[in-house]
């Protein structure tokens, strides 16, 4: 007799991800009380099982649900603000500015709400923040129905959200309790850089992250002349100074990296540490190539990140997939690294292993939250159709994703966002554009 589930999903293929490289043909998954149930043919799965919701996606491929390893995802109200400048220029001139005088809770929740939509309609089911009001960010969230890794922001400075270091981590430490048990929204320790938070305060932040064993989530070696200047001014390079603090360890997640000598990727893999590579907002910027073959290489767990839209200028993990794959065979200089399904991987499992996350999300497994995306490869951009994972990473355009389901809730469906109101959305999104364009003219 059939077994009662919640959704059958019949697909053209399925890329599991785990293991690596595979791809099952007319195969069905089958999804109960939001957790992957089982992978089987869809003829075993049509008598095994009775649905409440049966969907055939004939011209389609399901994966698990894409990871945003970094973002700063309120800061889609920025978008376009300052572009073509260098990063201290654009940060000390522009974005912190605007920051300062308008980044509070309701800049905060908008912003966040935007880029949630735009995620969502790219097929990313979950991404790791780092912003002020990190409450606000995993109310919202949650609301929503998104996965998210919410920053316990840190900074040396003051900002809207707290005035001391003291003050971040109480509140930090507040927001981490409240979130213990939450099964969608988790958290990590986010000191914003080595040149903006102090050695002793790093080392408290590599100490209590111990104690409570989340993830450290930085900013690191994101340009030589920030590199250059820590180290002129700390006699050390930055990644030097984290293993001096004990932050060189697997919960750091190091983003951006596109400043790394040899021993220092040696000691990464050691430490079993991760890389956050950001592709296209490095390129945007000017600030150097993440050496993600070597990384790769060397066995270091690479995930992938937008960074904020402020500086992408889009939360585009599909344009990002392509971005990484094709840079990294660029700078290795060697067309066979990085390939499809390795990168494939980064932006799903390896980012779900940074996060700590990887025994519940990142691949289709079975007892696996059922966070899956249905991509529509059958459009004119990706036919013919030879290797599907390599149409993923090399052809598909976010357009092409219509459907997505965040431990079993479906979040779009044939391209309708379920929990959020768009137009509601573009509309906030252009008052908060009129009330910064009035005290900042472009």
């Amino acid at each position: 007799m059939p077994h009662a589930i919640d959704t059958l999903i019949n697909a053209r293929w399925i890329v599991p991800v785990e293991p690596e490289n595979r791809v099952l043909e007319h195969h069905a998954l089958a999804i109960l009380d939001g957790r992957i149930l089982a992978l089987m043919p869809r003829e075993e799965a049509a008598a095994r099982y009775l649905p409440e919701l049966a969907l055939d996606l004939d011209r389609h491929v399901l994966m698990p649900g894409l990871i945003n390893a970094h973002t700063h995802a309120s800061m889609t109200l920025l978008r376009g603000l300052a572009d073509d400048l260098p990063l201290m220029t654009w940060l000390q001139q522009h974005i912190w500015p605007v920051e300062t005088r308008w980044a509070g809770a309701d800049f905060v929740r908008d912003g966040a709400l935007l880029a949630m939509a735009e995620m969502l309609r790219g097929g990313t089911t979950c991404f790791n923040d780092m912003y002020m009001f990190p409450d606000v960010v995993a109310a919202v969230a949650r609301a929503c129905g998104i996965r998210a890794c919410v920053g316990l922001i840190a900074f040396d400075f003051p900002t809207a959200y707290a005035r001391t270091m003291d003050e971040y981590l109480a509140k930090g430490l507040q927001l981490h309790d409240a979130l213990r048990s939450d099964p969608l929204i988790h958290t990590a320790f986010a000191p914003h850089a080595p040149y903006t938070v102090s050695e002793p305060a790093l080392a408290r932040i590599g100490q209590l992250a111990e104690e409570l064993k989340i993830p450290i989530h930085i900013h690191v070696h994101e340009t030589a002349a920030e590199v250059a200047r820590f180290e002129a001014e700390h006699g050390c390079r930055p990644l030097a100074r984290l293993e001096q603090v004990g932050l060189l360890t697997p919960r750091l997640v190091a983003v951006h990296m596109t400043q790394l000598e040899a021993d220092e990727i040696e000691r990464l893999a050691h430490a079993g540490a991760h890389v956050v590579h950001c592709p296209e907002s490095n390129l945007k910027l000017a600030s150097g190539f993440c050496p993600t073959a070597r990384l790769d290489a060397a066995g270091v767990n690479v995930a992938i990140g937008t960074d904020g839209a402020a500086s992408n200028n889009d939360l585009d993990l599909f344009g990002e997939l392509r971005t990484a794959a094709l840079l990294g065979k660029g700078v290795a200089g060697d067309a066979t690294v990085l390939p499809a399904a390795r990168v494939l991987r980064m932006a799903t499992l390896n980012g779900a292993r940074a996060l700590g996350l990887d025994a519940e999300t990142g691949s289709l497994e079975p007892g696996k939250s059922a966070d899956v995306i249905a991509v529509d490869l059958e459009q004119p951009e990706t036919e013919p159709i030879y290797h599907p994972i390599s149409q993923l990473v090399y052809a598909t355009g976010r357009h092409q994703v219509t459907d997505v389901w965040v431990a079993g809730r479906r979040l779009l469906a044939e391209r309708r966002l379920t929990t959020l109101d768009c137009a509601e959305l573009i509309q906030r999104a252009r008052d908060w554009r009129d009330k910064i364009t009035a005290e900042h003219p472009l």
